[in-house]
């Protein structure tokens, strides 16, 4: 892809995204994280109404009345947008690979904390970092992100999602709003999910084909591994093999929706031929209450 074919690419995705941002999303984002950030304030007296769980019991029993302590919202807020670019993102049978659909989301989710101008940050990974743009504002900023998620080659095709999550703990010391882009075609990710999670803001936004759950009956078809590049002949006649495609892959998505919510994270899931704004704005409008 030449370089006017990639500036002509980010054009068209910055106006559908910038237009959902705008329109839909800007508020839904701020109102879901805002107080998402308190710093301290001050202490003062107790007032009628005023929540019990932000009495300070030490100015309390040294003043012998209640005191309460107060916090104001950080206005600045960051996000990080940790993405999964493996080689089973460039697979689609609908409308459009999940790589595209992923790209469009997370370029959407930059311009809408762009517009509460709030830091955005990017972490390409597969089974290893490929790419660590710190967090940053403005426009170009996000530009640049969109450019990053069309065009980057990576080196792996393979995905280790602990690998990542350990890596985002390292980096941000600061609590941050993570999103968390993948087909999380991976496990053993628990340990390491707990401690980002307790950390920071986190939402796994899962984005899959509807043949990554469910292989139709074709007959004999060569099939590639997209994450390891081996080829092999697959019975899609045979039941027990349609039978166990489908068990592995809901396997991976129980995994994937029970670890998230165990950990105390936010989840969405989403396939590439359904409206993910529905899906969002659905989980953005719960998250807010």
């Amino acid at each position: 892809m030449d370089t006017k074919e990639i500036l002509k690419k980010v054009r068209k995705i910055e106006i559908k995204t910038k237009r959902l941002s705008n329109d839909i999303f800007g508020g839904e984002y701020h109102s879901s994280f805002k107080g998402r950030g308190m710093t301290f304030s001050e202490v003062r007296q107790y007032q009628f109404g005023d929540d019990v769980r932000a009495i300070d019991w030490n100015v309390t029993a040294r003043y012998n009345e209640p005191y309460i302590k107060v916090f104001e919202e950080e206005r600045e807020l960051t996000m990080m947008l940790l993405v999964d670019v493996s080689g089973s993102e460039l697979f689609g049978t609908a409308t459009q690979f999940k790589k595209d659909t992923v790209t469009e989301i997370a370029a959407t989710l930059a311009f809408s904390a762009t517009q509460n101008n709030d830091k955005v940050g990017l972490i390409l990974f597969s089974d290893d970092i490929e790419l660590f743009i710190p967090p940053k504002k403005g426009k170009s900023h996000v530009l640049r992100i969109i450019r990053e998620l069309i065009e980057f080659q990576p080196k792996s095709k393979k995905t280790d999602i602990a690998a990542a999550l350990k890596f985002l703990s390292s980096v941000l010391k600061k609590r941050a709003i993570v999103f968390m882009l993948s087909d999380f075609m991976d496990d053993a990710y628990e340990k390491t999910l707990k401690i980002a999670a307790k950390k920071h803001d986190l939402t796994g936004i899962r984005i899959f084909d509807t043949c990554d759950e469910e292989i139709p009956n074709l007959g004999m078809v060569p099939m590639v591994d997209s994450e390891t590049g081996m080829i092999q002949l697959v019975n899609t006649a045979s039941k027990s093999v349609r039978t166990s495609y489908k068990s592995n892959a809901l396997k991976l998505s129980d995994y994937y929706t029970n670890m998230f919510k165990r950990s105390g994270a936010g989840s969405v899931s989403a396939r590439v031929d359904e409206n993910y704004v529905k899906k969002l704005l659905g989980y953005f409008k719960h998250k807010g209450r």
